[in-house]
């Protein structure tokens, strides 16, 4: 499997809850790098770069999150040719 970027757009209470901090362990947990931001409009976006069976479990986790955190959507774009960063921080 090879290497890729996804960028997720996550939907419902996910601020306030330690969801951008429970993204980044597991994110950590599974040598992925990117950031998890909170947006204006109540989502939080995360960036997802590793290797593809990784970033598809992350991915998957997203729907859980933190405790406390009610997700009602997750939307996933693939990212052509993203520089991947060096490291995963929440923003």
């Amino acid at each position: 499997m090879s290497d890729c970027c996804v960028r997720a757009l996550v939907t419902g209470k996910v601020q306030g809850v330690w969801y951008r901090r429970a993204t980044q362990e597991k994110a950590l947990q599974h040598s992925i790098t990117g950031y998890a931001k909170n947006l204006p409009d109540g989502r939080v976006e995360v960036l997802m770069c590793g290797h593809s069976d990784a970033v598809k479990l992350l991915s998957e986790w997203l729907w859980q999150g933190s405790e406390g955190a009610q997700v009602t959507h997750v939307e996933l774009e693939v990212l052509d040719n993203c520089r991947a960063p060096s490291h995963f921080a929440p923003q």
